[in-house]
Formats: structure tokens, sequence, C-alpha cells
């Protein structure tokens, strides 16, 4: 591709947040919004069903919101309806309980408007486990740039992006019917339909987890990443090459899922823990070692805790929280 020229005004920005009993914690995320460098465009906030003091919670912000409560429904279609109710051309992810570096929709805006040819952007992110940062998106997942329809396969490379909004209605917006890795599967559908994704190689973004949420449905988070992917192979044309690294990726996580759910029916000594646990010792795919282990843990259940993360092939998350709704 030749030489791009940059646009003579920036686009505009509007900040999306779904939000979900979110009342103690959407506070500091819409502070960082309000103190960026750039100004947000908009901000628009769907609370999905709350039940909590949501609404009082955002009262305080007046008419620098615009706010949409519908029913409860999950995050994609949380996300859904804020982007059909923005005006902006790009579209910018904020989760409640994340927040933005002050910088971030500035360095978004400089890379959009030198790089028109860009329909998503995105910039590094920190991962914060309970408060303490522990790395970045980008020392996890590298960024591709020579062929992002093959990477995107691969693993989630990206997150929390800004969207141009047509693009993004354009390909039917995230999908409602999944609970996990709607916003990697909308990513997918994108790169796939032609839109190219830019970085902005910074930690802009801080994703917030604890260890609950990293615990929590693991096996079946997973498992779901691996239906997601089926639906992919099923649903889109993808080239021979394509294929393979989505049906190898589904094959990782298969594995993947079938390790953690023996680990946590083990550790909480549920039925058919044993079972699940032979299952890994009879399965293919899995090394000698990690055999070994499934097998003393389904003599001796007390020894699950000796599953570490090593033992679990490593393999793409995707962007997706954990909890459901």
């Amino acid at each position: 591709m030749g030489p791009v020229a940059p646009r003579a005004q920036r686009p505009t920005l509007g900040v999306m947040i779904a939000a979900y009993q979110g009342a103690s914690i959407i506070g500091e995320a819409i502070e960082s919004v309000l103190a960026q460098t750039l100004p947000a465009d908009e901000i628009v906030v769907c609370d999905d069903g709350s039940t909590d003091d949501l609404e009082a919670a955002l009262a305080q912000y007046g008419d620098r919101l615009v706010v949409i409560r519908k029913q409860n429904g999950g995050g994609a279609s949380a996300l859904n309806v804020a982007a059909k109710a923005a005006r902006s051309e790009f579209v910018v992810q904020l989760d409640q309980d994340d927040a933005f570096a002050p910088e971030r929709l500035e360095a978004i805006a400089d890379l959009a408007t030198a790089r028109p040819d860009l329909d998503v952007i995105a910039t590094d992110a920190v991962m914060e486990l309970d408060g303490e940062p522990v790395g970045t998106w980008e020392e996890k997942h590298d960024f591709e740039v020579r062929d992002q329809r093959a990477g995107i396969m691969r693993t989630c490379f990206f997150g929390w992006p800004a969207i141009r909004r047509a693009r993004l209605v354009a390909a039917g917006g995230f999908d409602e019917n999944l609970r996990i890795a709607w916003d990697w599967d909308c990513w997918i559908r994108l790169i796939l339909g032609g839109s190219r994704v830019g970085l902005v190689d910074r930690p802009l973004y801080r994703w917030r987890f604890g260890h609950d949420s990293l615990s929590s449905n693991a096996a079946k988070t997973t498992r779901e990443v691996a239906m997601m992917l089926e639906q992919v192979l099923e649903r889109d044309a993808l080239t021979p090459e394509e294929r393979e690294i989505a049906r190898e990726v589904i094959a990782l996580n298969a594995h993947r899922a079938a390790l953690l759910g023996a680990k946590e029916a083990l550790a909480t000594r549920r039925p058919g823990a044993r079972r699940l646990a032979l299952s890994v010792v009879t399965g293919t795919g899995f090394s000698l070692r990690t055999r070994a282990k499934a097998g003393l843990a389904a003599l001796v259940p007390g020894l699950a805790r000796r599953f570490r993360t090593e033992d679990v092939p490593a393999g793409p998350a995707g962007a997706a929280r954990l909890a459901d709704r």
C-alpha cells in the first residue's frame, strides 16, 4: 500500500459504556473520560437493566452524558444500543470498571487523522490484577500488522478500540447471542469485511480484573471461545490457511477447557470430578507431565492445586469479561 494522505480535520470521537450494576464503580470510568486532554464529543452510557442505584450515580453528570436505559440483555446488546445512539464518526469502547489514561482520546484522534484508511484504532492496555499492574496487553498478544485476517483467527490481538461507527453498524454490531467473546467475534467480522486496524503502541487503557474473575467459570469461558470460533468457520468465507488456524485454536481451547474443567471440579469436590480428571489422562494432546498430575489428582483430589497455569495450553482468551449477566 502506498502513502496515505492525512485528513484535514480530526474525526469526532464518542465514548460508549455498557453499564450493569455499576453504581459503585462507574464513576471512575466516567471521570477518566472527562479528564481527557482531548474531550470526547459525546459520552453514551447504556444502562443494561440495572437494579442498583446506577441512575443516581449517573445523575451527577447531568447533560455531559447521554443515558439510555433498556431491559437486561448483556454487554453486547448494550454496546449495540449505545453505538446506534451515538452520532460521532468513531465510537470508543470503555468498560464500566476500567479507565482511560488522560491522553488516550488524543492519541487515537492523532492516528485517525494521520491514517484515514484505518477503521479500527486500539491502544495498548495496562492489565491490573486486584489493583496491581501485572503487564500489558501487547506483552501477551503481539499486535498483527502483516496479515490481520490470519492474526485475528489466532488471537484477539487488540481490545477496547475506537471503531468507525458506520463500519460497526454495517457489520451487524456485536453478536447478542454470544455471552462470551462477542467482542473478539466482532473484530473477526470487521477484519474479514475489510477493516484495517491500527495501534497506538502506548498503554493508555487500564483493564482491571480480580482473582475471582480470572477463576470464575474459566472452563466454561474457554469452551464458549471455541464455540464462537466454530461459528466463524460455519459463517465466514475463509482461506484454507485461515480455516486451519481456526481449527487449531478450537482444538487448543477444547483441551484447555477439559483441563480447567477437571481442575475446577476437583478443587470444589464436584460430583464426577474424578471422571473429568481421568478424561485428561486418557485424552489426546496433553503432555505426559499433565497426564500424570491429572492421574494423581483423580486418586487424591487435594492434589488439584498442582495444576498450575503452565499445565494449561496457552491460547487466546479474548477480551471478554468472565462474569455472566
